[in-house]
């Protein structure tokens, strides 16, 4: 079953949508469907890698949750129905 990214801010623009939906799904990794959204939406490479690895203020969620921070990072296991989104730095003031 297909996974959606819902992306925020610049992210959104680079990637022409602020959805994309790639082919990722339950059992696959939250690597996995980053690497596909990546292969649907290149021009974000630059803006969230550095490297070759995730730029660290670059935020992964799973449903609300944020995988780098509170699960297994992009090891985390998909389950069905699961909601991915990509934050770039958020500031305010």
């Amino acid at each position: 079953m297909p996974t959606e990214w819902k992306l925020f801010a610049d992210l959104a623009e680079r990637a022409g949508d602020k959805h994309v939906t790639v082919d990722a799904g339950a059992g696959d990794t939250v690597g996995d469907a980053f690497e596909a959204l990546l292969e649907e939406a290149p021009a974000l490479e630059g803006r969230v890698l550095e490297d070759g690895d995730l730029r660290s203020q670059i935020n992964v969620l799973r449903n609300g949750t944020n995988v780098l921070v509170e699960e297994e990072g992009l090891a985390t296991v998909l389950e069905e129905g699961d909601e991915l989104a990509l934050f770039p730095p958020v500031s305010g003031g």
